[in-house]
């Protein structure tokens, strides 16, 4: 049912997918209320930056404000901030907060997001990128530091390299501890894994794989923590940063009667159920090939809350998602488009022999996504090779990365 100006709309989570579906129902027409419930006391911002440009010092926190005075103005948005969600009623499409309140709707969206994964060793003294709280906490120790002090980042993903490329351009000297063979392993595949593999110590970081850490121990007056591993061994280090991936913030919905399975289970209008949406980190949706995925990806949480808002206000599906996601990391820019698995077979289709190159994915001889090292331009003319099913031979015949600016 198409969306009217008696309705209220109900949105909580108030990061960038929450914001979004905010101004996306607005871009779109709808005139009734809508209410925005966020568990930070601050006004919507964008988040992969600050594991990115503000920890290096690059950007103060500013920039990353979406929800600028102006925009708030067009958004005519009712803002509820500092205040978690505890409880949802599907039936009555209400939200009870943590101070007791109830805000109740006609429609409600979950965008509630992920939160840091913690290890069972995790302690209050350690640190993490979550939000812009952690990023001004680490910021302050950073600034603590001296130059060549040891910054020691358990876990080499994405944000665990982006936070130590940003400790190094401070000149601060950070270790990666790696529990696996080598990072990026089951997210990108074995093989993109080695191809990125000497992307840390060519930017001066030191990178060591196969680490079991098993607890920090602050016991210096100074904050200094040694770092244990399962040996017994340690590495004294002035600042401990831990990145090892992120959950699903669904336990305030464990009663709601929506189906939880690493997230909101929703269906390709981004419905959990008749009148509730779930956009964003923490929904888990439809793919082509009859599984349900859940992508952390800034684009994606763009595109569930364009799609969403253009169906509850034009009953009108969005265009087929390709998701995308980048990171900043070494000095170097890695992009990913589609949805590659890591067992997927994957070839260099492009490089240059100086460090950038494109490589396609593909399972059972489909092209399954995009992977690219440094070649933007690569990457955005081959897009079209997601857009439909297409056969790795015709992607050669194609040979779009080769091809002229569209």
């Amino acid at each position: 049912m198409v969306l009217t100006p008696r309705d209220h709309v109900v949105v909580v989570g108030a990061g960038l997918a929450g914001w979004r579906t905010v101004e996306e129902l607005r871009r779109h027409g709808f005139a009734g209320e809508v209410t925005l419930i966020g568990d930070e006391a601050e006004l919507p911002y964008d988040r992969p930056p600050l594991s990115k440009q503000v920890l290096a010092g690059k950007w103060p926190v500013t920039h990353t404000l979406l929800a600028t005075p102006e925009r708030l103005e067009r958004a005519r948005v009712r803002l509820e901030l500092g205040v978690g969600a505890r409880h949802l009623d599907v039936a009555a499409t209400s939200v009870a907060l943590a101070d007791g309140r109830v805000i109740a709707g006609t429609h409600v969206v979950i965008a509630t997001g992920t939160r840091a994964r913690r290890l069972a060793w995790y302690t209050p003294e350690d640190f993490e990128v979550r939000n812009l709280a952690d990023a001004r906490r680490l910021i302050a120790r950073f600034d603590e530091l001296s130059t060549g002090d040891v910054v020691a980042v358990v876990g080499g993903g994405f944000i665990g390299a982006e936070v130590a490329s940003a400790a190094a351009t401070r000149g601060l000297r950070p270790v990666v501890l790696e529990a696996g063979e080598r990072p990026l392993w089951r997210v990108l595949g074995a093989t993109v894994s080695a191809w990125l593999q000497d992307l840390a110590p060519d930017f001066g970081v030191e990178l060591r794989t196969r680490q079991d850490v098993v607890g920090t121990d602050y016991r210096y007056d100074n904050g200094d923590a040694d770092v244990v591993f399962a040996d017994g061994s340690t590495l004294r280090a002035r600042c401990v940063v831990v990145g090892v991936g992120a959950q699903p913030n669904v336990e305030w919905l464990e009663d709601s009667g929506l189906v939880l399975d690493n997230g909101v289970v929703v269906d390709a209008h981004q419905l959990g159920a008749a009148r509730v949406g779930a956009v964003g980190d923490v929904a888990r949706f439809p793919w082509p090939d009859g599984s349900f995925v859940r992508v952390e990806h800034w684009q994606v949480a763009t595109d569930h809350a364009g799609a969403l808002a253009r169906y509850w206000t034009t009953g009108e599906s969005a265009a087929t998602l390709i998701p995308y996601f980048w990171s900043d990391q070494y000095g170097r820019k890695i992009q990913v488009l589609g949805h590659p698995h890591p067992e997927d077979d994957v070839v260099r289709v492009k490089d240059t022999g100086e460090g950038q190159w494109l490589g396609v994915y593909s399972r059972r001889g489909i092209v399954s996504g995009l992977v690219a090292l440094n070649q933007p331009r690569a990457l955005t003319l081959s897009r079209s090779l997601l857009e439909e099913p297409t056969t790795l031979e015709a992607a050669y015949s194609r040979s779009p990365w080769s091809g002229p600016t569209p």
